[in-house]
């Protein structure tokens, strides 16, 4: 899978790609590159709808995109920012579909409380011994 656009591995700023005539053209020629290398489809990641539109149609593989339009032939979302699992983390292309932040901070927050309270783990979350075998292992340990 080939993947242009913003490349959040290597980037040192996270900014739009291909938004002139020149960057454009080199991201289509790109794109061509990668399929005649033998990618099976290619990830645009952060390219004006127009530039992956055109990369669309000149290639004859599938283009998915994350943040680059609706004209891409599939599209993926970072699950922590569909979910809004990061309150200061939102990127423009992505929708939260939930906002769990807080519900995450309290489930964590309510599980140490139990820990330090002994409530967790209960017997209801232990794995025990038949009676028989754990007063073998008593008399067996010297």
């Amino acid at each position: 899978m080939g993947h242009l656009g913003l490349l959040p591995q290597t980037a040192e700023k996270y900014t739009v790609q291909g938004k002139t005539k020149d960057e454009a053209i080199k991201l289509v020629k790109d794109a061509r590159i990668l399929e005649e290398s033998g990618v099976f489809s290619i990830v645009l990641e952060m390219v004006t709808s127009e530039t992956a539109k055109i990369i669309t149609e000149k290639v004859t593989i599938p283009t998915i995109g994350i943040g680059s339009g609706k004209d891409c032939d599939g599209q993926v979302l970072v699950v922590h920012d569909m979910l809004g699992m990061f309150e200061k983390i939102k990127p423009k292309f992505a929708k939260r579909y939930l906002s769990l932040a807080e519900e995450i901070r309290n489930a964590v927050k309510l599980y140490v409380t139990e820990v330090k309270e002994e409530k967790f783990p209960s017997q209801d979350n232990e794995f025990l011994m038949e009676e028989s075998e754990c007063n073998k292992l008593r008399e067996g340990i010297v």
